[in-house]
């Protein structure tokens, strides 16, 4: 029984559901820690022999990070380091699960569920999703999958495309760049995945697990030698200003303040900090750390000389 997934067996087929439509199927970490546990019951039960992994409702297949849990990071960044941990933990589980998976997208694909979408095997779209990556729009860097294995799928070029862009990639694009396998009328996806499903079950076990396990190589290469990276940049990250200014923007329903931004780089005012480098000391009554960029103490009161 979970709270944030759907965990469904029926005879050789095991269903994964996201199940927060309410956010649109956004990822927090309580519903990362119930998808690894899922997935380590998927791997170790011999009667299931292929997996698939979708959304709930019809809005959103999965739209990334939960921005609003996103937003508590802000203030204690190294809770986004163990957030970062379960979600590593939920793409090396899918990736290497010996069986193969199918992402059912069923809605719109952002962020890091357009990352999910590439953990799987293969993937079954409905005609009317889009696909989309928004770091270099809102705030985060596609630094855990994305970067990784977007110029595997698509190429080079497309990648930067996607990832520089971050323009909404419609299903039939999806299909032609190779991001699907399949784009089916919505009222056919699930006609659709479970004859992909049949055909999967149809082929010697063994056997498949060894072709997945060759097929990652090149994924599992580049996700181990800058997955770790990742992890530690995202972390410190959480405390620049552009990211609060992305936070800011999100709760604000706006864009981020581009010009703003780019301004404090071009004029070189402490671009890495909001306020200026926490190197003043008030010589009123001691407090240290204060931003350069205050002329007053936020202690004391006191003006800073």
């Amino acid at each position: 029984m979970f709270d944030h997934i759907l965990y469904r067996k029926s005879g050789y087929l095991a269903t994964l559901t996201f199940n927060r439509p309410e956010a649109l199927n956004a990822v927090n970490g309580p519903l990362l820690r119930e998808l690894n546990e899922a997935l380590r019951d998927a791997a170790r039960d011999d009667a299931i022999a292929v997996v698939v992994l979708t959304g709930a409702g019809e809005r959103a297949f999965c739209t990334g990070a939960d921005l609003k849990e996103q937003q508590e990071f802000l203030k204690r960044p190294r809770l986004y380091y163990h957030w970062m941990g379960d979600f590593i933990e939920a793409h090396e589980r899918l990736r290497n699960l010996g069986k193969p998976t199918i992402a059912r997208l069923n809605g719109i694909v952002v962020g890091g569920g357009n990352e999910f979408n590439m953990s799987c095997d293969l993937a079954i779209a409905a005609d009317d999703i889009y696909i989309r990556h928004v770091g270099a729009s809102h705030g985060s860097v596609a630094a855990a999958g994305a970067t990784q294995w977007l110029p595997l799928i698509v190429g080079d070029r497309r990648a930067r495309e996607i990832l520089l862009l971050n323009e909404e990639i419609p299903a039939a694009k999806a299909l032609e760049w190779g991001l699907v396998n399949q784009v089916v009328p919505r009222a056919e996806l699930d006609a659709a995945v479970e004859a992909m499903a049949g055909k999967l079950y149809r082929k010697l076990p063994e056997v498949t697990r060894y072709t997945k396990q060759q097929l990652n190589f090149w994924r599992d290469l580049s996700w181990a030698l800058t997955v770790g990276h990742a992890r530690d940049w995202l972390t410190i990250h959480n405390t620049a200003p552009e990211t609060h200014e992305a936070e800011r923007a999100f709760v604000e329903k706006r864009l981020p303040d581009y010009d703003a931004i780019r301004r404090a780089w071009a004029e070189d005012r402490h671009p890495e900090y909001a306020w200026g480098a926490p190197s003043r000391t008030c010589p009123n009554c001691g407090a240290r750390n204060l931003p350069e960029g205050h002329k007053f103490c936020g202690n004391c009161g006191k003006e800073l000389t």
